[in-house]
């Protein structure tokens, strides 16, 4: 898909980290950008700063993605402001380290919600119009845990699911004749505020769960994983030049999806889940649980 100046992208999320990028990459681009989130003071600044720094025409709207209302609500006034959307980011995304076997459902309920039906609301709300306008391109943020689980249960299914709902869209896309481009983005560490993510917990759902034992010690190495990863900037540069080609996958690190792959070769080959990978940026299984145990 060629982007002109003036065409108009949503971002999710836009408030900080993937989703700040991505908007930003939009606007260098000459795009008008939608910021939303649920970070009203982050959405303020962040519109600011794409307005100065490139000219552009920006809106920012308060949402909650988990809520159909909400996105329907976005989609509205994304179109009341600039007509045409030309490319939606459903990028919004949060982690849960609770314990997801035996806390309560509260974890699953945000997570899923934000990650899974941020989504399908994303999706169904600006497709239609996408479809009537004669095309369009949508990019969905899943992550490397959809392809390799491992990092928290409500999180590796969230992201597992929007793997497979983007595939099935984009081959519905390329079937019905839509002129709709569709990617994935499946990034690894990347410096974001993600392991912060717990700020925006909602009210609605009670008390927020406190982590599983050990968790903090994983959360350290996470952090800084988190902190030496890929820029924002650069994974958008991905998604911008995916975007160009209309390519499916997006992969910003490459060692992760080789630990993605050697899975599907044990699957292939019928062997039982190993209990743990060797992580690029996180020290060895026995470090971890040394540490772990020393904590408890």
């Amino acid at each position: 898909m060629e982007l002109t100046k003036g065409n108009v992208a949503v971002v999710t999320g836009a408030a900080s980290g993937i989703g700040l990028g991505l908007a930003d990459r939009f606007a260098a681009a000459g795009c008008n950008v939608v910021l939303a989130d649920v970070d009203a003071g982050g959405l303020s600044t962040a519109a600011a700063q794409l307005a100065s720094g490139h000219g552009i025409e920006t809106l920012e709207v308060v949402c909650d993605v988990s809520k159909e209302s909400s996105v329907q609500a976005l989609a509205s006034r994304a179109r009341d402001r600039f007509g045409a959307v030309q490319v939606v980011c459903n990028n919004a995304g949060v982690q849960s380290s609770a314990d997801h076997w035996t806390g309560p459902l509260s974890a699953w309920n945000w997570v899923m919600g934000v990650n899974f039906w941020g989504v399908v609301h994303g999706v169904r709300a600006f497709l239609p119009a996408m479809i009537e306008q004669g095309g369009g391109y949508i990019v969905n943020t899943a992550s490397i845990a959809g392809l390799l689980p491992g990092f928290s249960a409500s999180y590796d299914a969230s992201k597992h699911a929007v793997v497979a709902i983007t595939e099935d869209l984009y081959r519905t896309s390329q079937q019905s004749g839509w002129n709709v481009g569709v990617s994935v983005l499946c990034p690894g560490w990347v410096r974001t505020g993600i392991m912060d993510s717990g700020r925006n917990w909602p009210s609605e759902l009670g008390e927020q769960p406190e982590g599983v034992p050990g968790s903090e010690v994983v959360a350290k190495y996470v952090r800084r994983a988190v902190a030496e990863g890929t820029t924002p900037a650069a994974v958008a540069d991905l998604v911008f030049d995916a975007l160009k080609a209309d390519r499916f996958w997006v992969f910003p690190h490459p060692d992760f999806v080789e630990l993605a792959v050697s899975r599907w070769q044990d699957i292939a080959e019928g062997l039982n889940p190993v209990l743990f990978r060797e992580v690029p940026g996180l020290p060895p299984l026995e470090e971890l649980v040394k540490e772990m145990l020393e904590g408890l």
